[in-house]
Parts: C-alpha cells; structure tokens; sequence
C-alpha cells in the first residue's frame, strides 16, 4: 500500500519561509499529476498548487508569486516552497496523488496526514 508522508510544517512569523515535502512509500511504478491542499479551521480544504510528471506547474492565485511547487520523481517526493508567509496562509496542508501506478495495481486519490503551518503576525 502507497503512503505519502508531509513534513516541514511548523511556525513562522509573517513574511517568513518554510519548506514542505511529501514523501511517496511502497512499490511505486509512477506517480501522475500531485497537489497540494490546505485547510484551514472551520473552512473547506482548497487546492493550493499542482505539478504534473513532466513538471507543468498550476497555482492558486492567492500563492501564485509566493509559493514554488516541485518535485523529484526519482524519489517519489514533491515539495512546496512557501515564501512571504501571512497570517491567512495558515491551515494543515496535504498532499495528494490522483492516480499511483505500483506492483499491485492503481491507487486512486491517495491523501497524507497533513502538516499543520502556523503564521503567526
């Protein structure tokens, strides 16, 4: 069974950085397109940005300047740059992968456990 496992959250002040990574576990063939998502309390979850195999990338227009998606497919592990933080940028933020090609088959809408960012003003 796939497992993608978030990290890098934390807390930051207003106009800072961090790094998020989402790691990819198990027998993977191929991995399509992977997003990122966030929600923040008492919201509905939001798609943050997109990255296709080819490395293609979509953001949001409330990231879009500010944050860099990326990945590495040699790793199975996808990234997101977060610059310029602000208060609003705050929520647990999630990977997803539509479509995972591995040993066993296909594995559809496959999320990790989140990491929570926290921007403090």
């Amino acid at each position: 069974q796939v497992q993608l496992v978030e990290s890098g959250g934390g807390l930051v002040q207003a106009g800072g950085s961090l790094r998020l990574s989402c790691a990819a576990s198990g027998r993977i063939f191929s991995i399509d397109t992977m997003a990122w998502y966030r929600q923040a309390p008492g919201l509905q979850r939001e798609l943050v940005a997109t990255i296709t195999t080819g490395g293609s990338t979509n953001y949001q227009y409330f990231v879009k300047g500010r944050f860099t998606i990326s990945r590495d497919n040699a790793k199975n592990t996808m990234y997101l740059q977060m610059n310029s933080l602000q208060p609003e940028d705050t929520a647990v933020y999630y990977c997803n992968a539509p479509r995972i090609v591995t040993n066993r088959g296909i594995e559809f809408d496959t999320w990790g456990q989140g990491t929570q960012v926290t921007v403090s003003s």
